[in-house]
């Protein structure tokens, strides 16, 4: 029974930990595109969205995180064994985090007001976290290196399509901008 409790938990804070891995770089986007405003409007928009940033990176992100690993761990423990695909699971995982540390690494600069990224540079990184979703949970619900390798081809393709949208998306705004 402690199992099942343990992975529902993991679960609820996997699921509020993805959120705020999907808003974080929503919010560097807007902050980025907001530094092409005039004054006073540039600052006020830029100091409310460093403010959004920090309430959901410290009050979302950074604690769903930790608990999601807490009770990863404690669901693997308590699961008792170390499958093929879990060890694929993982692997997937270890890349999130990294994902989490560099936006770790945005966030931080942001704060400062150092922006190294162009929106359609981090409209691109938004999509990581979508192709981490997909990866793990495909590999949690068919637990075998066979469907995995079928998941990561859709997986691909999904991402070619994110990436022509984002293109088509510059396209129109860059042509909306001239207008």
């Amino acid at each position: 029974m402690n199992f099942l409790y343990v992975k529902a938990l993991h679960i609820i804070f996997v699921v509020t930990w993805f959120a705020g891995l999907f808003y974080i770089p929503r919010l560097f986007i807007y902050f980025v595109e907001a530094g092409e405003r005039s004054e006073p409007e540039k600052s006020i928009l830029q100091q409310q969205l460093a403010k959004m940033q920090k309430l959901l990176w410290y009050g979302i992100a950074w604690p769903s995180a930790l608990i999601t690993l807490g009770m990863g761990l404690s669901t693997w423990y308590l699961y008792g064994g170390f499958p093929e695909w879990l060890r694929y699971k993982l692997f997937f995982v270890a890349l999130l985090y990294g994902y989490h540390l560099w936006c770790h690494l945005i966030f931080h600069q942001l704060q400062n007001g150092v922006v190294k990224y162009s929106s359609i540079q981090l409209r691109v990184f938004n999509e990581a976290a979508t192709v981490f979703l997909f990866a793990i949970v495909f590999l949690v619900v068919l637990k075998n290196a066979l469907s995995m390798v079928w998941g990561l081809l859709g997986l691909v393709v999904f991402t070619v399509v994110l990436l022509v949208a984002i293109r088509l998306y510059k396209r129109a705004r860059e042509k909306k901008m001239k207008a």
